[in-house]
């Protein structure tokens, strides 16, 4: 399989890191000068220029292109999140390998000549799903080994690392897995895009009555499990042990919670100090309000901000003064961009803007992280949801309209900040490398393999639960995805008759079939009641798709399912079959390509609604480049190719009508397995088009 970087990339990487010194490669010291006002590295005054990245949004194999742009932008530093549910899917089962692998991205780093700034959380934001099983990003449905986990590693370069032995999958298996999710909430200020619970496992939700981020005994339990596996990690990269992480955060605009615990905090404080030291520089990050300052902040732990371009950068430094009123001024999160929910227009935040207020506060002394500087992608089910007056769900893009796009190329407003950081800083001489190669492979057209109804021996080889009442998805331990559930028409049903869900109990799409004809949906806040006919007797299949969790005040426990009786007229529906689908396995195995089915059995000709699954192949080129695909006509539902899950497309509601596809996960020489899950309708002609673009704007409205 051919892997992608351009001979220029690759040249100027390798002449870069032969230029350049490392981050840090012996120890130093790296403190708060509360006198004057900044921090000092080794004694002398120290300003951080930084931009966010989230490793866990990007390919391992793209790790160190988009570091290089980073660093030729005139970046010092990195800010990074560490998500829990990203390395521990379940209870005591740790992962740092492949697309896992922190200390292969702090090496990365280092090597690069950009500190780190991080935020292990236990709770992170950052938009992330509260997490569950894997969708796997590994091996393709051929078979064939993941060229995402690549080795990255330079030749001849010092590598700073140190290993455990991890329970889970590692590179040298024919599967490895990523999962991919987040979600979201506005603050106080109206700009703070956080969810509450980002990045927590879902297996947490096992125990009903657990509070979390708070002193409950049990949630205590299990932060001090996974942060006495997480630190001692992290410990050898800090500065003064020899690495390039310059500060860590302890949780995460903490002021934004409910429960103002500052119990919580100084557990969390003193377990940061066991494990890190008297020595490193602790901080919080809250946004820019009194309460979420109040609340997030702690003795012991410097206190820093969060605003955007709406905000008067005095004021907002005059409100850290208030809580901090000595040390360096700092910027935690810049908003430099903004992120899409599905249905609303792209955001878009002004480059112009952008470039003033980051000149106005380094002109100020002013430490700047600018989130996001690429955002990436929410491959698989790792996107999230904001609820304010509704449910929104977020979009598979994270572009974010950061400075590199959501594939890492350069954008005018990376040139924009590059001219302000010149006058502030010497900038890495040298040109920018250059955007990765993009290729428009064209349309293929795709068979129909089934309805999911159908399918349910492969799709759900443990059969199903049979329960006299409704289980949720966390009950059933089915933490994403879909769940299918099943039952008989109750009486005849002479007229159409309204299915109901009177408690706005289906969370969060649910897709409704009598017989196997599909009769329409049922969607959270929207559409509560949908009409059905049928005899005595029917089957009743309904799927049942998460969105992605909520988790803030009176919604902060999302249970996902059908999480409240549905009613059918007056009665109400029991005796109830429920299956918990492995879609993702199964077609990580090879399906449905590899199956032996006989197409004939659903010929192209007839038209399906509902959930229906649909296989296609893109013939090799002789090359395997990004691309964009493009389900024009589609209505909703999941793409797979080579067995990855390439999240949600939606493009009836838009705005986002491509998905990323990243070239290492093709192959040049082999055929390429699609698989689609529609939910609603399909396309007439049932084509999709990749594209050597993205199109990330096109609003189309309506549900």
């Amino acid at each position: 399989m051919m892997k992608i970087t351009l001979p220029f990339v690759t040249n100027l990487i390798c002449a870069c890191l032969v230029m350049c010194e490392n981050a840090a490669s012996e120890s130093g010291t790296f403190s708060i000068d509360y006198k004057n006002d900044c921090f000092l590295k080794d004694g002398r005054p120290f300003q951080y220029i930084s931009g966010s990245i989230h490793y866990f949004r990007i390919p391992r194999f793209y790790w160190k292109d988009r570091l290089l742009k980073m660093y030729m932008t005139g970046l010092n530093a990195v800010q990074i999140y560490v998500p829990w549910n990203f390395h521990e899917a379940m209870p005591g089962v740790y992962n740092f390998s492949g697309d896992r692998d922190l200390e292969h991205f702090l090496d990365l780093a280092n090597q690069t000549g950009l500190y780190v700034i991080l935020r292990p959380g236990p709770y992170i934001c950052a938009e992330w799903e509260m997490g569950g099983p894997e969708p796997f990003l590994g091996t393709t449905g051929a078979g064939r080994n993941q060229p995402w986990a690549g080795a990255n590693t330079l030749h001849g370069a010092h590598t700073h690392t140190h290993t455990d032995t991890i329970t889970g999958p590692t590179l040298s298996q024919a599967t490895y897995r990523v999962y991919f999710g987040l979600w979201e909430e506005p603050g106080a200020s109206g700009r703070n895009p956080c969810g509450l619970l980002g990045g927590l496992p879902a297996w947490l939700l096992q125990n009903p009555d657990i509070m979390l981020r708070s002193t409950d005994p049990d949630y205590l339990q299990a932060v001090d499990s996974w942060l006495a596996v997480l630190l001692p990690k992290v410990r050898p990269w800090l500065y003064s042990e020899g690495g390039n992480i310059l500060s860590v955060q302890v949780e995460n605009e903490y002021g934004s919670y409910f429960t103002c615990d500052y119990n919580y905090l100084r557990h969390l404080h003193n377990l940061f100090r066991v494990f890190l030291g008297e020595d490193t520089v602790l901080f919080t990050t809250d946004g820019n309000t009194d309460k979420e300052m109040a609340c997030g902040t702690l003795q012991g732990l410097y206190a820093t901000i969060d605003f955007g371009t709406d905000t008067n950068v005095s004021a907002a430094f005059d409100r850290q003064r208030r809580f901090e009123p000595r040390g360096p001024l700092v910027n935690s999160e810049f908003y430099a961009g903004w992120l899409d929910h599905w249905g609303d227009q792209h955001a878009q935040v002004d480059t112009n803007k952008v470039a003033g207020m980051l000149e106005e506060m380094l002109s100020m002394g002013a430490n700047v992280n600018m989130y996001m500087f690429e955002g990436g992608t929410n491959f698989g089910y790792w996107n999230g949801a904001d609820h304010d007056t509704r449910y929104r769900p977020v979009v598979t893009s994270y572009d974010y309209d950061a400075p590199l796009s959501e594939a890492g190329d350069p954008t005018d407003k990376l040139l924009a900040i590059k001219d302000i950081i010149k006058r502030f800083r010497a900038v890495p001489e040298g040109p920018m490398p250059p955007p990765t190669a993009k290729f428009a492979y064209g349309f293929v057209t795709l068979k129909k393999v089934g309805r999911m109804s159908s399918l349910l021996d492969i799709l759900s080889p443990q059969g199903p639960i049979l329960s006299p009442n409704l289980k949720t998805f966390e009950e059933m331990k089915r933490y994403y995805g879909y769940m299918l559930y099943r039952t008989k028409l109750p009486k005849m049903l002479h007229d159409k008759t309204p299915l109901i869900s009177p408690l706005n109990g289906v969370h969060d799409r649910a897709y409704v079939s009598v017989n196997g004809v599909y009769q329409g949906l049922l969607e959270r806040d929207t559409t509560l009641a949908v009409n059905v006919t049928g005899q005595q007797g029917d089957q009743l299949d309904i799927v049942v798709e998460n969105m992605g969790r909520v988790n803030f005040g009176s919604k902060i426990n999302d249970y996902k399912g059908l999480v409240s009786s549905l009613f059918l007229g007056s009665d109400v529906l029991t005796d109830w079959q429920i299956y918990s689908l492995d879609i993702d396995e199964v077609i990580a195995s090879g399906w449905p390509h590899s199956g032996g089915l006989d197409l004939s059995l659903e010929p192209g000709s007839e038209a399906f609604d509902g959930p229906v699954f649909y296989m296609g192949t893109l013939e090799p080129m002789g090359l395997a480049w990004d691309t964009f695909l493009k389900l024009r006509g589609w209505t909703k539902g999941h793409v797979w190719i080579n067995g990855v899950n390439l999240g949600r497309y939606w493009p009836q509601r838009g705005p986002q009508q491509t998905l990323f596809v990243p070239g290492p996960l093709l192959s040049g020489s082999q055929p390429n397995n699609i698989t689609v899950l529609e939910l609603e309708r399909a396309s007439a002609d049932a084509r999709v088009l990749f594209m050597d673009r993205a199109q990330l704007n096109s609003a189309a409205g309506g549900s």
